[in-house]
């Protein structure tokens, strides 16, 4: 699925997330999600120039340092991919982390709007799901090895933990300043 597609719920989604933007709510996005916000503020979504599926390190820029999500995350880490577009970043945007592959691994709009190309959301049941539901027909045929569910897992759910606790405490926050 592509944000560029000519489909009526995409560009439902494409509007909330304007809508949510100017009445400057949080919005998290990961991958299409991602893709979604970059088009909604404004960016190019495209074909990236290779299909990132499996682990990949990625690496988080000076910004990421001092940023509520990302702060403390200053080593690559290796994370799983599984897209064949990437966006270039929304105007006034920051940009969090990239890979060799795909230069705009995650963004931050503002203070309140962020964007992850990876997927740091998955389980080794997920993936495996992913490999064997995509097998037959689509991108898992152009992966040159095989993808081990398990290889990272371990390491991607502290992560997880990590970067989506971070997630909710910012939206518990936004929640107790409006009351």
């Amino acid at each position: 699925m592509s944000a560029n597609d000519d489909q009526p719920y995409l560009h439902r989604e494409i509007q909330y997330i304007r809508d949510a933007a100017n009445r400057g709510q949080m919005v998290l996005g990961v991958c299409l999600g991602a893709q979604l916000i970059a088009k909604a503020l404004g960016a190019r979504v495209y074909p990236n120039a290779v299909k990132e599926i499996g682990w990949a390190p990625v690496s988080f820029t000076p910004a990421a340092a001092s940023d509520p999500l990302l702060v403390g995350l200053s080593e690559p880490e290796m994370i799983f991919h599984w897209h064949g577009e990437t966006f270039d970043l929304p105007p006034g945007a920051a940009r969090l982390a990239s890979s060799d592959a795909c230069v705009n691994q995650a963004f931050r709009a503002g203070d309140r709007i962020y964007g992850l190309q990876f997927h740091l959301e998955v389980t080794p049941a997920m993936i495996a799901g992913w490999c064997r539901d995509d097998e037959a027909c689509g991108d898992a045929r152009e992966v040159t090895q095989p993808i081990d569910p398990h290889q990272h897992a371990a390491r991607s759910a502290k992560l997880a933990e990590l970067v989506f606790g971070r997630w909710c405490a910012l939206l518990q926050d936004e929640a107790c300043a409006a009351s």
